[in-house]
C-alpha cells in the first residue's frame, strides 16, 4: 500500500480562502488574490526573510482592508486568498511561470526555485481551483437570483517599481469592455485631485486581469480591476479616503447595487 500524501495545507493552516459577508445581497463580488503574505507549514519560509515577506512582492499591502471596507459599504461578499502570491498567486492560471515565481523584483524566491510539476499541480489544486471555484459561486449566486453580477477585484502596488517611481495613485482596470472602468475613472477624477487613469499601472497584456477573464467565461456582467498605490492604503486616513471616494462613485454609477 503506498503511503499517504501528506497534504499541503495542514489543520493549523486553515481554509486557503475565506469569504467575509458570504450573504451579502449586493450585487457586487469583490476579490482580494494578494490579501495575505502567509506560507503554509509545509513550505517554511520560502527561504525569505520577514522583511521580504512583509514587502509588496509577498502581497498587496492595505488591499484586503481596502476591500474589506466595501464589502461593509455595500454589503456584498468578498473572496479573499489567505495565503501568500508567492506561494500561489490566484490571479494567474497554473501554467504561468508567475503563479509560483522563482524571482522577484525585490529577490528571488528559493522556496519556488527548483518545484517540481507535481508540486506545481499540488499548490494549484490546493489554493488556486478552490479560490477561483469560491468567486464563482458568489457570481452563480446572483445569476440564479437574475441579479446581474458586479465583479470588482482589488489590489495594491508599490509607489516604486524597478526604481522607477509611479505617479499614477488610482487605476481602473478593463479588457474588451471598458464601460465600467472607464466610467469610474472619469467620475473620481471629477470627484477627487487623485492621479487616475485607466490601465496602469498595469494592462491586460501583463496578465493582471486572469480572474476576471475566467469569471467572464459565465458572463457577460460588468466588471473591473481596482489598482491602489499602497502608500495610500497602508495609512488609515488615506485609506478611509480612497474608499470614501470609491463608495460614492460606485454609488452614483450602479444605484442599484
Amino acid at each position: 500500500m503506498m503511503p499517504a500524501t501528506k497534504p499541503f495545507l495542514s489543520e493549523a493552516d486553515g481554509a486557503p480562502f475565506e469569504v467575509i459577508n458570504p450573504d451579502g445581497a449586493s450585487r457586487i463580488v469583490l476579490v482580494c488574490e494578494h490579501a495575505s503574505n502567509r506560507v503554509p507549514e509545509k513550505l517554511g519560509d520560502l527561504g525569505l526573510t520577514p522583511a521580504q515577506l512583509a514587502s509588496h512582492v509577498a502581497w498587496d499591502p492595505g488591499a484586503r482592508e481596502l476591500a474589506v471596507g466595501l464589502s461593509d459599504a455595500f454589503d456584498a461578499p468578498l473572496v479573499a486568498a489567505r495565503f501568500s502570491r508567492l506561494v500561489y498567486d490566484c490571479n494567474r492560471p497554473p501554467q504561468a511561470v508567475s503563479a509560483m515565481p522563482h524571482e522577484t523584483e525585490v529577490c528571488p524566491v528559493p522556496g519556488n526555485r527548483d518545484i517540481t510539476q507535481q508540486e506545481r499541480h499540488e499548490r494549484a489544486s490546493a489554493l488556486y481551483e478552490p479560490f477561483q471555484q469560491a468567486v464563482h459561486r458568489q457570481i452563480a449566486r446572483r445569476q440564479v437570483d437574475k441579479k446581474p453580477p458586479v465583479l470588482v477585484t482589488v489590489h495594491s502596488y508599490t509607489p516604486v517599481f524597478h526604481g522607477v517611481k509611479r505617479e499614477v495613485e488610482i487605476g481602473f482596470l478593463h479588457g474588451e469592455d471598458a464601460s465600467l472602468a472607464q466610467a469610474l475613472a472619469t467620475d473620481c477624477s471629477t470627484r477627487s485631485a487623485y492621479d487616475v487613469r485607466l490601465n496602469q499601472p498595469y494592462a491586460p497584456k501583463d496578465g493582471v486581469l486572469h480572474t476576471i477573464e475566467r469569471q467572464l467565461q459565465s458572463g457577460p456582467f460588468p466588471y473591473v480591476m481596482i489598482e491602489v498605490r499602497n502608500d495610500l492604503l497602508t495609512d488609515p486616513a488615506k485609506r478611509s479616503d480612497i474608499q470614501a471616494l470609491l463608495v460614492e462613485s460606485l454609488r452614483a454609477l450602479l444605484p442599484d447595487i
